[in-house]
């Protein structure tokens, strides 16, 4: 536990750390670490010292609240509150995911359906402005419209460098269901079923999300806290996560495991580094088996570039990035679905529904409805002659053709027109005009599809 004397110090640090960058110089974060999967631009300047940022200031458990710093890693607040019987109202999956990267940047899991978006339990933060003022914002105070545009705003607002969130009670275990359909209509039927009704066949559904293998094999994971268990798996060992699913009908997790199922193999993408080959998974060190490991590995490989070799030798002509996740409504899931299998062409896919409180201006969801995020991360085979971000710009458009949205934390190819009519940039822009007049924060436009 940081404690408050210590988030003062460090906050000074910040403080001294703005001052350092020189006047005119952008303000961006000196962040070693990042769960981004676009490029940024590096300036010269110093970036903001936020090493001093990263745990939990105050837990309140008659309150259930947490006070916590920015860049607290969700593994490190897990690891504080857990013991007291809480967890946040929506842990991301990944433990590095920082509360608030996952503020700024979105983030969504199995909760999501009853819980939204990790902003939605957030109950004031305070903020490191453009203009270097540190502002607390709530929802109903003078600076509230900062508070209600700061979600999906990625830096361009600024860092929050405290924010108090609402924590949830929550028994040592967690049941599962695996629950398998033929098709995506059936699957999505299920899925606004169930989110309407909390419950499957008479029992409690706390989490679910889905993992469609095929067009013809779909399986909604259905999980339910429990205070007793017979047994738990395990999957940070030789067993697999994501098999799991098809190979067993149910299944029991400690709470803990549960929250961190799908960052062992970074989902199913850890196949990609021989990771799930038997004979190399019992020689890799479990402590290496995490989603941050093989995100250095995929860095180190763009500075070596052996995939690149690699495709070379295998005469592939060309290779697309495709790493997304998007929200449609979920009656427009099984025509995605449909024309994802036939245009892109990747497989399996993550399915996670969600419904937003409230309206938030810069990702605008229509409250009380149910969304569904797809999320497919990967690399298709193109075209040698295929333009920079051909795919990607298909699933935009479709994707905006079904009244949807996207993340912004992987590349973004849209018009400048079309990115302020979905993002809401205007009152982005006045936001900025008030809180940074000088423009040291790049702008959402900026920060996502030139990557400054």
């Amino acid at each position: 536990m940081k404690g408050w004397r210590a988030h003062e110090q460090a906050v000074a640090t910040l403080r001294q750390s703005y001052e350092a960058i020189p006047v005119g110089s952008r303000v961006r974060l000196a962040k070693k670490t990042s769960n981004l999967f676009r490029p940024r631009q590096q300036g010269d300047a110093p970036g903001l010292d936020v090493s001093g940022l990263d745990g939990v200031i105050a837990i309140d458990v008659d309150a259930q609240t947490a006070d916590v710093q920015g860049v607290c890693t969700y593994e490190d607040l897990v690891d504080a509150v857990l013991p007291h019987g809480f967890i946040p109202y929506v842990v991301p999956q990944l433990r590095t995911i920082t509360l608030g990267g996952a503020v700024t940047g979105l983030g969504i899991e199995s909760t999501s359906f009853r819980n939204g978006l990790p902003h939605e339990s957030v109950l004031e933060m305070d903020i490191l402005t453009g203009s270097g003022e540190i502002v607390t914002a709530t929802p109903d105070n003078e600076h509230a419209q900062l508070f209600n545009a700061f979600p999906n705003s990625y830096g361009s607002l600024g860092y929050a460098t405290r924010l108090r969130i609402q924590l949830e009670k929550v028994p040592p275990y967690v049941d599962l269901r695996h629950v398998r359909f033929d098709d995506p209509t059936s699957a999505a039927k299920a899925m606004a079923d169930i989110v309407e009704a909390g419950e499957h066949e008479g029992v409690r559904v706390d989490g679910i999300d889905g993992t469609a293998f095929s067009p013809d094999e779909i399986y909604l994971t259905l999980a339910t806290f429990t205070d007793a268990a017979t047994g738990t798996s395990d999957y940070t060992g030789q067993d697999i996560y994501y098999r799991s699913i098809a190979e067993r009908e149910s299944d029991t997790l400690t709470t803990y495991d549960y929250l961190w199922r799908w960052d062992t193999d970074w989902f199913w993408c850890s196949g990609a580094f021989g990771a799930q080959n038997p004979r190399v998974r019992r020689v890799w060190p479990r402590r290496w088996r995490r989603s941050d490991v093989y995100h250095r590995l995929i860095g180190l490989d763009s500075r070596i570039g052996f995939s690149s070799l690699l495709d070379r030798f295998k005469k592939v002509p060309g290779r697309e990035k495709v790493i997304q996740d998007i929200e449609v409504p979920i009656a427009a899931l099984p025509e995605f679905l449909e024309w994802f299998d036939a245009s892109v062409g990747m497989r399996p896919v993550w399915l996670c529904p969600l419904r937003t409180s409230r309206p938030w201006s810069s990702y605008p969801l229509r409250p009380g409805e149910t969304y569904v995020n797809v999320g497919f991360w990967g690399t298709v085979i193109v075209p040698a002659d295929s333009p920079p971000g051909a795919v990607n710009r298909r699933i935009e458009e479709k994707v905006h053709s079904l009244g949807g949205h996207k993340s912004l934390y992987s590349e973004a190819f849209y018009d400048e027109a079309t990115f302020a009519e979905l993002y809401d940039v205007s009152t982005l822009d006045d936001l900025r005009s008030r809180h940074d007049p000088a423009g040291r924060l790049s702008s959402l436009y900026e920060k996502a599809v030139k990557n400054s």
